[in-house]
């Protein structure tokens, strides 16, 4: 509740929230030592972990569970990408009690056709514009705190254009929406056009190699642009760094070259916060054992 309440005061504070995406739980940890106002969950991240592309092969329970991993271990607020609500309207409202009760502070819905794909790949399709205010529809009814931040991701601006966009967005705003996600914005000035428009807080996301540039956070603040997600970054700077490493070790036949750019086991136990552990078992389970009386 602590969370949910922290990211509808900073959607209201005017500034610019920043939520790297987290791909573990230990990320997020690292996340919030860093300093970031939130973490976000990302379904593409969730799907590439388990081998698989980002077309909507995730389940809610892989979902609810990946939420409440990470949520349980950070005190900052998670934001978490729940697809097209994975069904009808009474699946969606299926989905916003189960993330709920995984502890996030909110989500974000789409409005793609289901099974849909990455948001900045050619060949997508909308629902028409009443099928996904009934969706939003279903969502808002269904929470049960009202701090539960609800966000709606419309696909439509490389499909229908901006305006076309923006009157959807208004649209799932007036159906309850708290949050509008505009996906694959070209400019800048599209992202203060909309924010003008619809009235709420507007998330931008900075995904690399996608169809947004990346442009800086102050550019983003200027704007209006109340939140920004970085949503596969760590996974990719991860993966190159692993990609790197096998290489090394395939030639080197050994990872002594790679040790300098590694994280220590110090840092590694001080995120795992190994030495309250120590602390709670030793207050916990530090007893004299009784002496046997012959």
């Amino acid at each position: 509740m602590e969370q949910r309440i922290a990211l509808r005061e900073g959607l209201a504070s005017g500034r610019l929230l920043r939520f790297p995406g987290a791909f573990t739980p230990l990320t997020a940890r690292l996340i919030e030592d860093r300093g970031f106002d939130g973490v976000y969950i990302s379904g593409a991240v969730l799907a590439a972990e388990r081998g698989l592309p980002d077309i909507g092969l995730t389940t809610l329970t892989e979902v609810a569970d990946r939420g409440r991993d990470i949520s349980s271990v950070t005190n900052l607020p998670t934001f978490i990408d729940a697809d097209t609500g994975f069904g009808e309207p009474m699946n969606v409202a299926r989905t916003i009690l189960s993330l709920e009760a995984a502890g996030v502070a909110g989500c974000h819905l789409e409005d793609q056709v289901n099974p849909k794909r990455c948001g900045h790949l050619d060949g997508k399709s909308v629902v028409e514009p009443a099928e996904m205010v009934r969706r939003v529809r279903a969502a808002a009814s269904a929470r049960t705190d009202p701090n539960f931040v609800i966000g709606a991701r419309t696909d439509a601006r490389s499909i229908e254009g901006l305006d076309a966009a923006i009157e959807r967005a208004k649209a799932y705003v007036d159906a309850g929406a708290d949050l509008i996600f505009p996906e694959a914005l070209e400019t800048v000035q599209e992202f203060e056009t909309f924010r003008a428009a619809v009235g709420v807080p507007v998330l931008a996301n900075m995904t690399e190699f996608g169809k947004s540039e990346l442009f800086r956070a102050s550019e983003l603040a200027d704007a209006g642009v109340s939140i920004v997600i970085y949503p596969v970054t760590l996974l990719r700077i991860a993966m190159g760094a692993i990609e790197r490493g096998l290489d090394l070790i395939a030639d080197d036949g050994t990872q002594a070259k790679l040790v300098p750019d590694m994280q220590t086991r110090a840092r590694l136990y001080e995120l795992l916060k190994y030495a309250e552990y120590s602390r709670f078992d030793a207050d916990i389970f530090n007893f004299d054992i009784p002496q046997e009386h012959s």
